[in-house]
C-alpha cells in the first residue's frame, strides 16, 4: 500500500490524509476558499477536497435517472419512480451529480465503480446532535475529445486539474482520459456535501507506454481514498455554519 501522511485541511477544521510527499497547491497558486489542493511531485495527478452545497433530492434523482444505465448495480427495479427513490439512491445520485458537474460540453463520464456506501471510522461519533452523516466512494473516468489544446478544468473551475487535451488523435481530434477516485461525505444538518477527488490523467503514462506506471498511480488513488475512509475527521463543525 502506498504511504500517506496526515494533514490539516481548512485551517485544521478537517483532518485527513494525502499521499506522502505531495505538495500543498496553495503554496504555488491561489486556491478557492472552498477547496484544498495537493499536487504530486512527480506526475500530473492531483488531490482536491471541496466543500459544496448539498445536492437536493430532486437534482440527485434527476442525475441518477440520466446516468444509472451505465452500471448494472444502478439499474432501476421496475418502471415506477417509487421503486428506486431510496435514501441510498438519492445519495448515489448526489455523488454522480457532483462528478457530472465537472464535465464541460463534449466531455463524457463513465462509471467504473458505482457509488458504494462506506462508514468513515472517525465521523460516526463526534457529529453534533441531530446530524446525519453518510459517505460513498467510487471511481469514474472522464473522456474529453476536441480540436482545441488546453486543460480540463483549471482548479478554480473543476476538480479535474492538469489533464492536457493532446492525447492520441485522428483527423485533428485530441482525446484525453482522466480517472477520478472519489469520496463523498454528506452532512445533512449542515446542508453540505464534502467531496474528495483523486485525479489521474492518463496522458503522461500513455505517451511513454507505461501501463505499469499508470496502474501504480491508480493504486495510489485507491489507497488514498481508502485511508480517508479510515482517517477523515471533522474537528470543527462550525466550518459548515
Amino acid at each position: 500500500m502506498s504511504q500517506v501522511t496526515m494533514v490539516d485541511f481548512f485551517g485544521g477544521a478537517i483532518r485527513g490524509v494525502v499521499p506522502q510527499g505531495w505538495i500543498d497547491g496553495s503554496d504555488l497558486r491561489e486556491v478557492p476558499d472552498h477547496q484544498e489542493l495537493f499536487l504530486s511531485p512527480s506526475t500530473l495527478s492531483t488531490f482536491i477536497m471541496e466543500i459544496n452545497q448539498r445536492v437536493s433530492r430532486e437534482e440527485a434523482l434527476s442525475t441518477f435517472a440520466t446516468i444509472n444505465h451505465q452500471h448494472p448495480s444502478l439499474s432501476t427495479a421496475g418502471n415506477g419512480v417509487a421503486t428506486w427513490t431510496t435514501p441510498e439512491t438519492v445519495d448515489q445520485g448526489a455523488a454522480l451529480h457532483h462528478l457530472n458537474d465537472l464535465c464541460d460540453e463534449g466531455d463524457a463520464m463513465q462509471i467504473v465503480t458505482p457509488p458504494t456506501r462506506v462508514v468513515p471510522a472517525r465521523l460516526s461519533g463526534p457529529a453534533p446532535p441531530g446530524s446525519s452523516v453518510t459517505a460513498y466512494r467510487g471511481i469514474v473516468q472522464f473522456l474529453t475529445t476536441g480540436r482545441r489544446r488546453g486543460t480540463i478544468g483549471a482548479v478554480t473551475d473543476s476538480a479535474v486539474a492538469g489533464a492536457a487535451i493532446d492525447g492520441p488523435s485522428s483527423g485533428g481530434v485530441q482525446v484525453s482520459k482522466v480517472t477520478c477516485h472519489y469520496l463523498l461525505v454528506r452532512l445533512e444538518a449542515q446542508e453540505t456535501d464534502l467531496v474528495m477527488f483523486f485525479n489521474v490523467p492518463h496522458e503522461e503514462f500513455d505517451k511513454n507506454g507505461d501501463a505499469q506506471g499508470l496502474s501504480r498511480e491508480e493504486a495510489v488513488g485507491e489507497n488514498t481514498v481508502a485511508a480517508l475512509v479510515d482517517q477523515l475527521e471533522i474537528r470543527d463543525w462550525s466550518l459548515f455554519v
